[in-house]
């Protein structure tokens, strides 16, 4: 699945066509499109006022910036994010305004997915592991497993860094690849998957573990968007089991989690919290100072019981937005503990969809900040502690490495030597990482709140 598609498979905000439905023909405060002009300089002309109107970072946008000189909206949104510039940072931070036609957006933003539900990574830089599975896809009916490895695709072997674009074509481009595993006990198995429609299951493991007296209770969750009924569902049917058995400590699991619904990072930190952060400010969402009427702030509703001062998550650079705006808004209440194969991914803002006659144009509109004003971490949240993607290995293995290391620091008071104790040629070989960034293009990054701009 392409980048597009996968990000236009998500019911986006809508709240901001209050914007288009008040200004008619102006845009841009009292700005007017030449009514003279040709159609699609009108469409140019729209889309930077509406970017001059919204953008964060419209100030910086020059006067001299000529939209007509850009083929059409797509290329204009890139070309406004190098003015995206903020205190601390040498380089622009917006790395995500775009645009798209409407047509396009109509036609997957049912959420009908169609893809063989399989999620792979480079393991070494001749290694290709599989990274997840969703559960409900052809991949998952198949019994396809984290960590089997992948030998062949299509016959050939050819299965290396190098050849990344191979991979690409085959496991997110295809409608039908024959694929041949190696599982973990080196029996090797062909299977043939076939494009499909399913319902993503986000929640992939959860489970408690019971190591040297302590009783550590561990979510794999892989996306903050789907079914919120069944989410939420899932999210009291796992903390109320977690406060039963009398859990020490919690890792939540968001090393693939690329975002996802801004109200169920909400929910999901009502559970984590104290107690003692019950009624005090989650997190403010501000716009730029055209819209401070929209700025807003939420505060924490505790649910359940659970009450820890600790929480541990794993996360790597495909961890994003709604992940990272999890993170955030905790850190104020409990001590909160990040170890994984790479720091965060670094998206602390958001955007909505603007209709500007056949497009969609997404400029970034807000950022968010926690009960603190903390909010700047375009470079992404440091770690506590690096330690490999145990890629070899499935979810819930307490030998896989990054689960491993959680465990250690829980039970020993200490993380262990990494190198003596795992594999960490996944993260140390610039070549593999590069394959990796590439393979983790399709996955979703973003956070969407359905409530704002209404």
């Amino acid at each position: 699945m392409s980048i597009l598609k996968k990000s236009l498979a998500l019911p986006f905000v809508l709240g901001i066509l209050f914007f288009t439905a008040c200004k008619k023909d102006k845009v841009g405060g009292d700005e007017v499109i030449d009514p003279s002009a040709s159609a699609s300089d009108k469409i140019k002309d729209s889309t930077l006022l509406y970017t001059r109107d919204l953008y964060l970072w419209y100030k910086q946008i020059p006067a001299t910036f000529n939209a007509r000189s850009y083929d059409d909206p797509a290329k204009i949104m890139i070309a406004i994010r190098k003015y995206s510039m903020e205190p601390g940072f040498a380089e622009p931070v917006d790395k995500w305004s775009f645009a798209v036609k409407q047509a396009e957006w109509d036609k997957v933003s049912s959420g009908i997915a169609g893809d063989f539900g399989i999620n792979v990574f480079f393991r070494t830089a001749d290694d290709l592991r599989v990274k997840a599975v969703e559960p409900n896809s052809a991949a998952g009916k198949a019994g396809i497993r984290r960590g089997w490895r992948i030998v062949k695709i299509n016959g050939s072997e050819n299965i290396t860094t190098a050849n990344v674009n191979f991979v690409v074509q085959n496991v997110f481009e295809s409608n039908s690849t024959t694929f041949s595993f190696q599982k973990p006990d080196n029996s090797i198995v062909n299977i043939t998957l076939n494009a499909s429609s399913y319902k993503e299951q986000p929640v992939l493991l959860d489970t408690i573990y019971n190591v040297n007296s302590k009783k550590i209770g561990y979510l794999v969750f892989n996306s903050f968007l789907g079914d919120t009924t069944q989410i939420y569902n899932s999210f009291s049917r796992i903390f109320t089991g977690f406060t039963a058995t009398g859990i020490n400590d919690l890792i939540i699991d968001l090393r693939y989690n690329g975002g996802g619904y801004v109200s169920v990072a909400e929910k999901l930190g009502d559970y984590i919290v104290p107690p003692s952060g019950n009624g005090n400010v989650m997190m403010k969402q501000q716009f730029n100072d055209k819209y401070t009427q929209y700025n807003s702030v939420d505060y924490f509703n505790k649910k359940g019981s659970l009450n820890l001062p600790r929480v541990f998550f794993i996360v790597s650079s495909s961890s994003a937005s709604a992940s990272e705006l999890l993170i955030n808004n905790l850190k104020p209440y409990m001590d909160v503990i990040l170890l994984g194969a790479s720091k965060t991914y670094g998206k602390p803002v958001g955007f909505f969809p603007i209709p500007v006659a056949d497009w969609y144009i997404f400029p970034v509109s807000f950022k968010t900040v926690n009960k603190n004003g903390e909010g700047n971490y375009y470079g992404g949240f440091n770690l506590n502690n690096q330690v490999a993607d145990g890629l070899d290995k499935d979810w819930g293995d307490l030998n896989e490495s990054s689960l491993k290391g959680a465990v250690s620091y829980i039970s020993s008071g200490v993380f262990g030597r990494a190198g003596n104790t795992v594999d960490r040629t996944y993260k140390e070989i610039p070549e593999v990482k590069a394959g990796n960034t590439i393979l983790d293009e399709p996955s979703f990054k973003g956070s969407i709140d359905t409530r704002r701009l209404k």
